[in-house]
């Protein structure tokens, strides 16, 4: 059987890792737990069924043909143990010196008096690159959060899957949801058409291939002109840039926090100001920013602000969510300058509007997309000055990842609150992700430790943002 190669932009994500950025996607799972031993029957649980999902078993290795591509295989050297880690939280954050923060329930409830909250342990190992000679992605069991909780922390490589490809690995793992049975969704390789043989075939098909490249081309050129038109940083805070690393430097440090919002308070904006719930949860982000760079005593950037780069998923409405990404992206500028919350989530709403009447195909945002108009070999050459490039692009990923309106569980413990955690790119020091579950909103913070050492204030604004913006609106 043929191998199942990378598609182009699986390959330029892993292409772009170094040590001191991994590009791995988490996710924070902070669960109630059923008993003194739920945390380590949790962890057996998922090394048990990890071995039953072949899109877990898979790992990556370069071929000879197309030169510099890579491809799927199935490890025969598969071991639970090399991806599944039941770990003391506490124990974890004293040998790592992780630093951590938190509000909201995960601040207030998973870590109460004397415990230690898993955010800790899980800055420390959101540094940490995944090992690329096994299946790219790992479940860190932390034991010992909180006298009645536990957390996992899931880690997978970009290449494996955008953010509805991991969770749909993810569910696999807990127990059974009908929407998810049997399994998780696994892309195998593709069944090829039967296509008519014979030249007189051939010749009719060229007149459909050739318009299909021009069409390529010209969308090709369109993004890249709109991604010089994008221009470089202007005015960007000092806060929003990381120290570049020095040649062959080691895994970098970051600090995670996470924050839980009443999705009742976000719609009430929503009702009161119009606009989508996403555009609330982005005018948010920005109303934090401002506060938190004002409290640090940093000056606000005038006119144009930082450039926000928001993925857009490409697949079908309804789809199921497989493994690999199908992605493209807005570029949006946030409204720092302006002091009314009202009128920066209208400059939202009009920016995030702009960006949905071009379409997700179109935009310095669909940079994502020129990936597939690169050979393998240069996604091999180029992955390091691709790295570089992307602090040129975008100063912060703000990015959602939906949940299903399901309540996971774990062997009997019940998943509380789910923060999502992204990929920091060179020169970037703030990745931002936000969920909802439960009615709850969870926003999921990564900092590079050294260039935010006070990741806690700009959780506390968030906060902040949303309790004056309600106000606003009542």
């Amino acid at each position: 059987m043929s191998p199942e190669h990378l598609s182009p932009l699986d390959l330029a994500f892993w292409r772009i890792e170094s040590a001191a950025h991994p590009m791995h996607l988490g996710a924070l799972a902070v669960l109630s737990a059923d008993g003194p031993d739920a945390a380590a029957r949790a962890a057996a649980l998922l090394a048990e069924r990890c071995a039953g999902l072949p899109g877990l078993r898979r790992r990556i290795h370069d071929v000879l043909l197309p030169v510099g591509g890579a491809a799927w295989s199935p490890d025969p050297d598969f071991d639970p143990a090399r991806h599944v880690f039941l770990t003391d939280a506490a124990a974890a954050a004293a040998r790592t010196g992780g630093s951590a923060a938190g509000t909201g329930a995960a601040g207030a409830g998973a870590a109460g008096a004397g415990a230690v909250d898993p955010r800790a342990a899980a800055g420390p190992l959101m540094a940490r690159p995944l090992d690329r000679t096994r299946p790219p992605w790992e479940a860190h069991v932390l034991a010992g959060p909180g006298p009645d909780s536990f957390a996992v922390l899931f880690k997978f490589h970009h290449a494996l899957a955008d953010g509805l490809g991991a969770l749909a690995l993810a569910a696999g793992l807990f127990d059974r949801q009908p929407p998810f049975a049997p399994g998780p969704a696994v892309r195998g390789p593709a069944r090829p058409v039967p296509a008519p043989r014979g030249p007189g075939a051939a010749l009719r098909r060229l007149p459909g291939v050739f318009a299909s490249r021009v069409h390529d081309l010209g969308q090709a050129l369109e993004i890249g002109a709109a991604v010089a038109r994008a221009g470089l940083p202007l005015g960007v805070p000092d806060a929003l840039v990381a120290a570049e690393p020095g040649p062959g430097a080691g895994a970098g440090s970051r600090s995670v926090a996470g924050l839980a919002l009443d999705l009742d308070e976000v719609n009430l904006i929503r009702k009161a100001a119009g606009g989508t719930v996403n555009d609330v949860l982005i005018a948010l982000v920005a109303g934090a920013l401002r506060r938190w760079l004002a409290e640090r005593g940093d000056p606000l950037p005038r006119g144009a602000g930082p450039r926000a780069l928001i993925p857009v998923s490409r697949r079908r409405p309804g789809a199921a969510p497989g493994a690999g990404n199908r992605l493209s992206g807005y570029l949006l500028r946030l409204p720092l300058a302006e002091g009314d919350p009202l009128r920066r989530l209208y400059a939202v709403r009009a920016g995030m509007d702009r960006n949905k009447e071009a379409g997700p195909a179109r935009g310095a945002g669909a940079v994502a997309l020129l990936a597939d108009h690169v050979h393998p070999l240069g996604h091999r050459l180029g992955g390091p000055l691709v790295a570089q490039a992307a602090r040129l692009l975008y100063d912060i990923l703000v990015t959602s990842v939906p949940l299903p309106g399901l309540t996971f569980t774990l062997g009997g413990s019940t998943v509380r609150e789910v923060y999502p955690l992204a990929p920091l790119a060179r020169g970037q020091s703030l990745a931002i992700a936000v969920s909802t579950y439960k009615g709850t909103v969870h926003y999921g913070l990564v900092a590079d430790a050294a260039a935010v050492p006070d990741l806690a204030a700009l959780a506390g604004a968030l906060r902040a943002e949303l309790d004056a913006f309600v106000r606003e609106v009542s």
